[in-house]
């Protein structure tokens, strides 16, 4: 079948802005056309042949960053703590296990965010609702509220600093390699091991990009076609993902996602069905390939038993090569003294679940999908550092949905690493 990046126009398209000046929309689609890409064809494929190692089970994929990023957040110093976050996680989860670790940021992108409505009502006062920073404000301002397809051209500039400084850190990162793995054995109470920490990385450390391919005049402006090739391209990042709100098999975002080269993400909730799944792949990845399709299951911990072996049983009954993640975020949504959090323990609860499911069904436990920041927010309750309801307005700062901090992030890593231990003991003991 035909596709071009403007195929998805022709199809219903879920959670996307009412513009109102169309010419405007057309002038910053115009400019993101022009703009230099935020990512190589060269660096894609990379990431596409390490989703496949981990597809194969022999890697594991590390996925997280900030729920939304935000104009006003930006700056060096964010993108760095990020950085060595997730560097600090990898470290840690790959000290467990002879896997190699495939870390993938929700950043130099992640400025849309879906909504459960369209309008936001205050005190009688209803605006549109917020749909992240590429889009609108977050204040509760008539003006603010009004979609400004501008905006999108400081999201472009802020991703394209971002890349930017992702790619000196990692340059820089390897000072800092055998460190790192030092002190993410001592995390995890291991004997230290010089030898091992001093070996140099099977694979520069590096952080690639991802977000939710949610603004869809935004990723059409960013596509590119290989002229060797003739394959499509979405250079507005390394990875791109469904969410779970506009997975629809007919739907706008499925039919942009299926034309582009890129390794490509679902979001799976408990709605999600076996035989919606298969269409998805059918439509998604038709060749069946290693490193393409990647399954990002969220459920929330009281619900992964009963939705997840029945998904994973269709995947392995049709025998495909696509790579299972969980996002243990968004199904531990709840709300405590008046704010929405989450538990680190619901959070490792259903990363535990998904552990077991997946070894049941005979199925690779490929990668975890967090929501997460460097700062000290406290946003998530629990963790080692026995954050609390009282904690909770000490730093709220999410825009949108809780983060954990660094040292959750730090724990939930550290659980995870136990789990793939575990994991390579009883398939070493078989």
């Amino acid at each position: 079948m035909s596709w071009t990046p403007t195929s998805w126009r022709s199809r219903p398209a879920a959670q996307m802005p009412a513009y109102p000046d169309p010419s405007a929309l057309a002038d910053a689609e115009s400019c993101l056309a022009a703009a230099a890409p935020l990512a190589t064809i060269v660096e894609n494929r990379a990431l596409s042949a390490r989703i496949a190692a981990a597809a194969e089970g022999r890697a594991f994929l590390l996925q997280g960053g900030d729920c939304a990023e935000t104009f006003a957040e930006f700056g060096a110093d964010k993108v760095r703590t990020t950085f060595n976050l997730l560097l600090d996680m990898a470290a840690t989860v790959a000290a467990a296990g002879a896997r190699e670790v495939v870390t993938v940021g929700r950043i130099a992108g992640q400025f849309a965010k879906p909504r459960s409505a369209d309008t936001e009502t205050v005190d009688g006062i209803t605006l549109p609702a917020y749909r992240g920073d590429i889009v609108n404000g977050a204040a509760f301002d008539a003006a603010g509220r009004v979609p400004d397809p501008m905006r999108m051209l400081e999201a472009y500039r802020q991703s394209s600093v971002t890349v930017d400084l992702l790619r000196a850190y990692a340059a820089a990162a390897y000072a800092d390699e055998a460190e790192r793995r030092a002190e993410a054995r001592a995390r995890l109470g291991l004997h230290p091991d010089p030898a091992a920490d001093a070996a140099p990385p099977r694979h520069p450390p590096r952080v690639y990009t991802s977000h939710e391919a949610l603004l869809l005049p935004y990723e059409e402006a960013l596509t590119r076609r290989d002229a060797e090739t003739g394959e499509w391209w979405a250079l507005s990042g390394n990875m791109l993902w469904i969410g779970e709100r506009t997975r629809q098999i007919d739907g706008a975002h499925v039919e942009y996602a299926r034309g582009i080269a890129n390794t490509v993400g679902v979001k799976l909730g408990a709605s999600a069905t076996p035989d919606e799944l298969v269409r998805l792949a059918e439509t998604l990845d038709p060749e069946n390939r290693p490193g393409r399709l990647v399954l990002i299951g969220r459920f929330g911990a009281g619900e992964i038993g009963r939705r997840l072996p029945a998904l994973m049983a269709t995947t392995q009954a049709a025998g495909l090569n696509a790579l299972w993640t969980i996002d243990p975020m968004h199904g531990n949504t709840r709300t405590v003294a008046g704010r929405k959090t989450r538990l680190v323990d619901d959070i490792v609860a259903e990363i535990s679940a998904f552990f077991d499911i997946a070894r049941a069904e005979g199925v690779h436990p490929g990668g975890i999908h967090l929501e997460m920041t460097g700062n000290h927010v406290t946003e998530c309750l629990g963790g080692s550092a026995a954050l609390g309801e009282g904690d909770l307005e000490q730093r709220y700062l999410t825009h949108c949905d809780p983060r954990l901090n660094r040292a959750q992030a730090l724990d939930v890593a550290a659980e995870t690493a136990r789990l793939i231990g575990d994991e390579d003991m009883r398939r070493r003991a078989a």
